[in-house]
């Protein structure tokens, strides 16, 4: 999840003199948190591949990131797998998920979902985006790898050329950023470039995964798309007596509202209408807090304090196939996701998770191809997320617009639903597990 758009098509002609293109087994463009697990998975448990990393921005810039994100129980598995969570010591800086309660404001109904019902140490982690690119790169510090550093300036008028056969392991540029992509039957060409209008340098792969999607304001339109018209109101909140390990996700007619346990406070996700975003960005911070009382009830009073307040736009934009010849794509590249349930990054994890084990497995078992994924990996993986993601989609963009119709006869319909989740504890599990771990396909 980063904020660069998508990778285009392939267009213009190469640079002159450029050095010789190099070959790569796989070849991952996006070096967010998805791209980078994926790699990382790849080179621990397939050393013999020759990977690729494209990453379009310097380390630092990762780090002061200052987006806040929900993690699932899940994910954390998927981050231990690749090295970024280890399961002994404090691991990545975190603040456990253990039980989350979810209503509908002004209407009867609601749930409570407590971790001790499922036999994990927390439901889900929220954590801050720079800690979780800290961690990353410390697991990557860990494995085989090479960095291939973007000059800082223009290089000499007979440079040195990188030899065309990439080595085993993983070949780490950054920053570079692919400017342009195509395939044939054999191979997929990535043209990269840096900010120098004179530099550039080609990579051929096997296959090409795109794992930089960006934000919906920035993405084009997919096949399925929608605008939910609202902005996402985020910001960092404390209050007179916080619950120590609890979540809060609250329907309103605006849109859902929602509190994760962040260090001493809240963060706070907010979506309404972008004028009502707008207007509640400018308020001064005592008419924000009364507001946000208001909108939220008193569980847990007053709200005291409120910091860091931005907007992020909402849509559902997404691609009807995730696979395209020896392209794949995966993370917000293939769906960005309404944020309600916090289930964005953590299907794209899902999505790095799937992908590495079915390459892995091809690459194990594949000696006609001297242990190389091919095409069919690709479609294998399809195949394997097609459950998981069409589920998820749908759910992340019915429940906004379901419990965004005020109408009394939906609402008292609503109001029922949550409390039989109560009442049908088969019905409540399986929810609470798709949140945490997804639909298995």
């Amino acid at each position: 999840m980063t904020h660069a758009a998508p990778v285009p098509p392939m267009h213009g002609t190469p640079v002159a003199d450029e050095p010789p293109a190099r070959r790569f087994d796989v070849a991952i463009v996006g070096a967010g948190p998805v791209g980078t697990a994926l790699a990382l998975m790849l080179v621990q448990r397939a050393p013999q591949l020759c990977i690729a990393l494209v990453d379009g921005r310097g380390a630092q810039a990762g780090y002061d990131d200052p987006r806040t994100l929900a993690l699932s129980h899940g994910s954390r598995e998927i981050l231990a797998r690749a090295g970024a969570w280890p399961h002994s010591g404090s691991g990545l800086d975190s603040t456990p998920i253990r039980h989350i309660h979810v209503s509908q404001a002004r209407r009867f109904g609601s749930t409570e979902i407590d971790y001790l019902d499922h036999d994990v140490p927390a439901l889900g982690y929220v954590v801050r985006y720079g800690a979780l690119m800290r961690a990353l790169d410390a697991a990557m510090s860990r494995v085989p790898a090479r960095f291939e550093h973007a000059p800082s300036s223009a290089p000499p008028a007979s440079p040195a050329l990188p030899a065309p056969v990439a080595s085993p392991g993983l070949h780490h540029f950054r920053p570079y950023r692919a400017i342009a992509l195509r395939q044939d039957s054999q191979q997929v060409t990535i043209t990269l470039g840096t900010s120098l209008d004179d530099q550039a340098q080609t990579l051929h792969a096997t296959l090409a995964v795109n794992a930089e999607g960006g934000l919906f304001e920035g993405q084009t339109a997919r096949p399925r798309t929608r605008d939910y018209g609202q902005t996402a109101l985020v910001g960092f909140v404390t209050c007179e007596r916080p619950r120590v390990g609890w979540a809060w996700e609250r329907f309103t007619p605006d849109g859902p509202l929602a509190l994760l346990p962040q260090e001493n406070g809240y963060a706070l996700v907010w979506c309404c209408s972008h004028a009502e975003a707008k207007r509640r960005r400018e308020m001064d911070d005592a008419s924000f807090l009364a507001e946000l009382h208001t909108a939220f009830g008193d569980r847990m009073g007053r709200f005291t304090s409120v910091t860091g307040r931005a907007g992020f736009p909402l849509g559902l934009n997404a691609l009807g196939h995730i696979v395209d010849g020896r392209i794949a794509a995966i993370g917000n590249a293939a769906q960005t996701l309404h944020p309600v349930a916090g289930q964005g990054l953590n299907l794209g994890l899902r999505d790095a998770f799937d992908l590495a084990d079915t390459l892995v497995r091809t690459a194990h078992t594949s000696p006609l191809q001297q242990g190389v994924p091919g095409p069919a990996a690709l479609n294998a993986f399809a195949r394997r997320r097609r459950a998981d993601r069409g589920l998820t989609i749908r759910i992340t963009d019915l429940l906004p617009r379901v419990f965004g119709i005020d109408a009394a006869p939906i609402a008292v319909l609503r109001g029922m639903a949550l409390a039989g989740l109560d009442l049908v504890p088969p019905v409540k599990t399986a929810f609470a597990r798709q949140m945490m771990f997804g639909q298995r396909g």
